[in-house]
């Protein structure tokens, strides 16, 4: 099984409101940018990269969390970040039962992402997954 299709039987197997959660993260991530790619790590954790990892998501009993690899280095006008905001690296955002996503500012959050592979990568001269 390729990685989409592990994460497509992941949100099938949700049947709750977390496996709608998923569905609609995914689905921003990939409008953001339609050259995202999807892999499965970790053993069992979607992953989104471009240029390299943008984001991991974590589905909890309580919340699905999705962690941006660079987070801390990333601009959030709309205050999306509510986890993991003493860490120097990674940020995160915990959606529980009845959360609404706020897709635009989601979107803007992952191109801000992109934008920073990018450009890390034009520094190092990094060769990473999702380019």
């Amino acid at each position: 099984m390729n990685p989409s299709q592990q994460i497509d039987r992941l949100i099938a197997g949700l049947t709750d409101w977390r496996g709608k959660m998923l569905a609609e993260i995914r689905q921003c991530m990939l409008e953001a940018d339609p050259q995202i790619v999807e892999e499965w790590k970790w053993k069992g954790s979607p992953v989104w990269c471009r240029n390299g990892m943008i984001a991991v998501a974590n589905v909890h009993k309580e919340k699905v969390k999705i962690t941006f690899s660079h987070g801390a280095r990333l601009d959030d006008p709309n205050k999306l970040f509510n986890a993991a905001l003493d860490g120097k690296t990674w940020r995160a955002i915990d959606f529980f039962e009845g959360d609404k996503i706020n897709q635009p500012a989601l979107k803007v959050l992952i191109r801000a992402a992109i934008s920073f592979n990018q450009h890390k990568k034009k520094v190092t001269g990094d060769k990473t997954p999702g380019d």
